[in-house]
């Protein structure tokens, strides 16, 4: 599976972005996808998940002002960021879970990067 995340930028506090993540290869046996995100000096973060039956998780921090959601035919998940704030700055990362022996065999896409300004 491959991941191709875009749509990050700058933009000024209470601004929206969107972002999207389209998979490429065996998408067929993915079950989860997701964004997490990296602040600088900080870990990897949940930021948002969708299961293929379309369950969302959201980090308490981003409930409300994200909307994850997907598009089968593109093979694309997206998220919807409103009223951004700085504390949302951070490279963000695509990532989705396939079936796999035991445990979900893990893919990254690379990172876009979301800066929010004060």
């Amino acid at each position: 599976v491959q991941l191709q995340a875009s749509g990050g930028g700058l933009v000024q506090a209470g601004g929206s972005l969107r972002l999207s993540c389209a998979a490429s290869g065996n998408v067929f046996s993915i079950v989860v996808m997701g964004w997490y995100r990296q602040a600088p000096g900080k870990e990897r973060e949940l930021v948002a998940t969708i299961t293929d039956r379309g369950i969302t998780n959201y980090a308490d921090t981003v409930k409300d002002r994200f909307t994850i959601f997907r598009d089968r035919a593109r093979n694309s998940i997206y998220m919807q960021m409103n009223n951004l704030n700085p504390e949302d700055t951070a490279l963000y990362y695509c990532k989705a879970d396939m079936e796999g022996l035991g445990s979900p065999i893990v893919f990254w896409g690379q990172g876009t990067l979301v800066t929010v300004s004060s």
